[in-house]
């Protein structure tokens, strides 16, 4: 993006956020601390997804304030010639303003002096709860720092007010800058798989030895390749068994023939995240059981494409993907009708969970799981009970949220059998999970993911390539 770009996008993120400020509010945003590896290393650094998102700035170590009136103070790093010369060039705070579009910005060095100030005669103070350690503890002892001025008319506020309840709501719905970078994030995550693809069937050709790491290798190749800074996650390579356990992460487990691989992976471009999940057979040809099933959570993905579409609700998706998967389990014999009922039962009794124990999608934007309510927010006082019919819990239900243009949320339905009393062996250690990421349109959905296959015999062709 170019510099007038840049500086009009966050400046208009900025505004937009102070316009819902109220009288004499201010808001506070850190960004993300530095957290230490093992004695004097880091973790590779990386923003806090709010802090970015108001202002395109990536260094640590730095701090927005954004009043009601719409001025922007900016804290960050001094110039510092030797520790530049360790850990890279600084913007500092004399070029913030011009490079940035911040009315005024300071050393961060200076936060602990200042701030008190700033916060006098403020009625409101907002910042993101329960994201930052110590940040609440930061604030009160600003906050005592203004009302020991109140002998000389400082007025200290009264109010501290959640941000996240505000930026959740403007990060929901993306705009077109977003939704480019999510393309092309999109992209890159998609040769990716399809080369881990096409590695796994190549070395089993070969007769070479293929492990869990080799296709996370191939993986991270293509991300950086693509010019990702990073992965948005930790990528999961699951070989056999592996697939079934749903957090599982890249390892040495080998990948053998006749088996099955789920890869659940994805880049972060400039801030965004991708999110992919394809299951495939290591060498290239699905089994009939694997296709059997692959084809059940294949079907059961079209139904949640389907559902997917500006008016319709956040969980009618899952609802789709739930119905195909109950019905299928049963004509396949994973569940057996005589016990269970019919697919209503299944549905009603959740006799699916065995299989099928996540929801179908989630948000997705700066942060791989996005922020975003999934209430409706006009109807969050509508409010039902139920007893959740495996757990015995009580279930407090609110009206999903009605899906917009502009959201982007993941479709990524699944089953998981494992070995138990019941289970035709044939079915054993198959887990399969199928993703894609879906922005919202007026008619339906835009999948930004399908640069990589989903059909099974489009999958086997790309292999034996």
């Amino acid at each position: 993006m170019d510099a007038s770009t840049h500086f009009r996008l966050y400046a208009e993120r900025r505004a937009r956020l102070a316009s819902q400020l109220g009288p004499g509010g201010i808001a506070i945003v850190p960004t993300a601390l530095e957290r230490p590896r093992n004695r004097d290393t880091d973790f590779l650094y990386r923003h806090d997804s709010y802090f970015y998102y108001l202002s395109g700035f990536t260094e640590p170590q730095a701090w927005l304030l954004i009043t009601a009136e719409g001025r922007t103070t900016l804290f960050c790093q001094p110039k510092d010639l030797e520790r530049e010369i360790w850990d890279g060039i600084r913007l500092g705070p004399e070029a913030a303003p011009a490079a940035l579009g911040v009315d005024e910005a300071f050393a961060v060095t200076e936060l602990d002096q200042r701030l008190p100030r700033l916060l006098e005669n403020r009625a409101v103070v907002w910042f993101p709860f329960a994201t930052h350690t110590g940040l609440e503890g930061r604030i009160d002892g600003w906050l005592q720092k203004v009302r020991a001025r109140v002998r000389y008319g400082a007025l200290c506020p009264e109010t501290q007010r959640d941000l996240c309840t505000l930026l959740d709501e403007m990060r929901l719905v993306k705009d077109a800058h977003e939704l480019d970078i999510m393309r092309r994030a999109s992209k890159i995550s998609a040769r990716a798989h399809i080369r881990a693809m096409q590695r796994s069937a190549a070395m089993l050709r070969a007769g070479q030895d293929v492990r869990e790491y080799h296709l996370d290798a191939e993986l991270l190749h293509e991300f950086r390749q693509g010019g990702s800074q990073y992965p948005a996650y930790g990528s999961i390579v699951a070989a056999g068994a592996n697939a079934c356990i749903l957090h599982y992460r890249a390892d040495a487990a080998p990948i053998r023939d006749g088996e099955l691989v789920l890869i659940d992976a994805g880049c972060e471009l400039d801030g965004y995240a991708s999110d992919i999940t394809r299951t495939f057979p290591a060498n290239g040809r699905f089994t009939g059981p694997q296709r059997a099933v692959y084809e059940l959570v294949l079907a059961s993905q079209d139904a949640a494409v389907a559902a997917t579409r500006a008016g319709a609700r956040f969980v009618d998706p899952h609802e789709a993907t739930v119905r195909v998967l109950s019905q299928g389990l049963l004509d396949l014999g994973l569940l057996d009708k005589a016990k269970v009922g019919t697919v209503d039962d299944v549905i009603a009794n959740r006799h699916y969970f065995q299989f099928y124990m996540h929801r179908t999608g989630h948000w997705l934007g700066m942060d791989v799981h996005d922020c975003g309510s999934y209430v409706e927010p006009s109807e969050v006082g509508k409010v039902s009970e139920r007893k959740d019919p495996l757990s015995g819990e009580t279930i407090k239900d609110r009206p999903s949220r009605v899906l917009r243009p502009g959201m982007v949320l993941t479709i990524e339905p699944g089953l998981y059998i494992r070995p138990a009393d019941g289970v035709p062996e044939r079915f054993w250690n198959i887990g399969i999970r199928i993703e894609d990421d879906a922005v919202v349109t007026e008619s339906g959905c835009e999948l930004i993911t399908r640069d990589v296959p989903v059909d099974p015999d489009a999958i086997e062709s790309l292999m034996r390539g």
